[in-house]
């Protein structure tokens, strides 16, 4: 399982795991929990790469949101 430490957001880290360039899981630590908790389920079965695309510069509060931060953990994941 990969940790992404998230920055400039209420939640402070992702959990993911991609299989065959599949989400098979995703958990938001603290954050609004219906809303990363939505994200998470959403995401899952997804590609990855896909995900990545989309949430790629959604903005919250400042620059970032726990969408933008899941796509930097994705791209993260690859490193």
């Amino acid at each position: 399982m990969f940790v992404y430490k998230t920055s400039g957001t209420c939640s402070t880290q992702i959990e993911l795991d991609i299989q065959d360039g599949v989400i098979t899981h995703c958990q938001f630590t603290k954050g609004c929990k219906g809303n990363t908790e939505g994200l998470a389920r959403m995401v899952i079965g997804q590609k990855a790469e896909d995900v990545a695309e989309r949430l790629s510069g959604v903005a919250c509060r400042g620059n970032t949101s726990c969408p933008d931060q899941l796509s930097k953990a994705i791209r993260a994941y690859h490193d």
